[in-house]
């Protein structure tokens, strides 16, 4: 019983758990600083077309993708304190090319380049994350965890609309380099716990015999398909708002937009999550869909700001609890020794939405108004209601009833 009880009262707010967490929250926040600016860099600065910037934007998610799928065999071969530093070195060197002002051609490179180096390093702190804290904690220790990557998600694209309506492209570079700085200064008192399940890796990945295991977790693919498909949507949003705001003459509501959002999102998380361990997650995941789709027939009839930020309310009840509900799914559709495993697939499946969405909606763009992006988007995400309920939905229902 002490022991239990012990396990229970072990510290979660170590100094590891804060540096990391900080690292975490600073990564996201030039992330989502870096995909708004860019889009309007590349069509301001470097003349680029819409899809073209789209891509610009979408590319360093793609790059992130492969950092995570290769980071387990550095790991391995490096150990974590190594690839973690390697990561964060390089996400400092990428960041000051943009200074630079290259040729769209080069700046596609940089951009997937700068995303590699914060796809290996985020998936390393997640790996420590998830070690250092406490075994009878870490459901709370990661819901806490994860308010740094909200906060990253808020701020961040918050201050690119404000920036950018104030200062010039290269004073907004400098602060993404500043920050990146940061992190590699504060990744040194780190102290890096020996990571024995990565060891475990290649040994698994045989076992299984397939290639595909390596990397992807099976059972977790029906809901990270589907979290593929509404981040997709959710791109369309992340990228274009800011030109969407122009067009419409709401660029100051604007630069609110995704702090409304992530306020919304932690606000609604504690009722979402109890609410989802009580009842399961269709209570949750069909009134989100319908909310998110909501959010986006509104969005494409926005003519004053208040009803532009309350489509960004309704989007962080959307979306966001979309986006927790499905990784809270992948992460229980597989055994204790493959959880790394289906995060990782769930993650891929959103980084590859996040990525690609940009420049395919950047394609659309080029034949419809922002209007109309919103307003199909809208009946996209009313499919994803009929994918949710024939990939997992129906399932649980029965589990249910049974």
């Amino acid at each position: 019983m002490s022991t239990s009880s012990n396990q229970v009262n072990q510290p979660l707010w170590t100094r590891n758990f804060i540096l990391v967490s900080l690292i975490n929250f600073q990564l996201v926040l030039t992330f989502y600083l870096l995909v708004i600016v860019i889009v309007g860099f590349s069509i301001a600065e470097l003349g680029a077309t819409t899809a073209q910037a789209g891509l610009v934007s979408g590319l360093f998610i793609v790059g992130t993708l492969i950092g995570r799928l290769l980071v387990a065999k550095f790991l391995v071969k490096f150990g974590s304190k190594v690839t973690m530093l390697v990561g964060l070195t390089g996400f400092l060197i990428f960041s000051g090319f943009y200074f630079l002002h290259l040729e769209v051609g080069a700046l596609l490179i940089v951009r997937f380049l700068h995303g590699f180096m914060m796809g290996v390093a985020s998936t390393v702190f997640g790996t420590i994350i998830a070690q250092i804290i406490p075994a009878t904690r870490r459901g709370e220790g990661i819901g806490y965890y994860s308010m740094s990557s909200t906060l990253g998600t808020a701020i961040g694209p918050f201050l690119a609309i404000w920036l950018m309506l104030h200062v010039s492209y290269n004073i907004i570079f400098a602060l993404s380099s500043i920050l990146a700085v940061l992190c590699l200064i504060t990744a040194l008192f780190i102290q890096v716990p020996q990571l024995q399940q990565v060891s475990s890796i290649p040994d698994q990945a045989h076992t299984q015999n397939s290639f595909l295991s390596q990397y992807i977790e099976k059972s977790a693919l029906p809901i990270a398909l589907i979290m593929l498909v509404s981040s997709l949507f959710y791109s369309g949003v992340l990228s274009f708002i800011n030109f969407y705001a122009k067009e419409i003459d709401l660029v100051e509501a604007a630069s609110f937009f995704f702090l409304i959002y992530a306020l919304t999102i932690l606000l609604s998380r504690p009722i979402t999550g109890p609410l989802m361990d009580k009842k399961g997650e269709n209570i949750i995941m069909y009134p989100a869909f319908l909310i998110m789709a909501l959010a986006f027939f509104l969005l494409s009839q926005a003519n004053s700001s208040g009803l532009l930020l309350i489509c960004a309310g309704l989007l962080g009840l959307g979306y966001g609890n979309i986006q927790s509900i499905c990784q809270t799914i992948a992460v229980k559709s597989t055994s204790l020794e493959r959880m790394g495993f289906a995060t990782s697939t769930y993650f891929i499946f959103l980084d590859a939405g996040l990525g690609f969405g940009p420049f395919f909606l950047g394609l659309a763009l080029d034949l419809i108004s922002y209007q109309q992006l919103y307003l199909y988007s809208a009946m996209g995400t009313l499919f994803c209601i009929v994918l949710y309920y024939v990939l997992h939905g129906n399932k649980v229902r029965n589990m249910n009833i049974a």
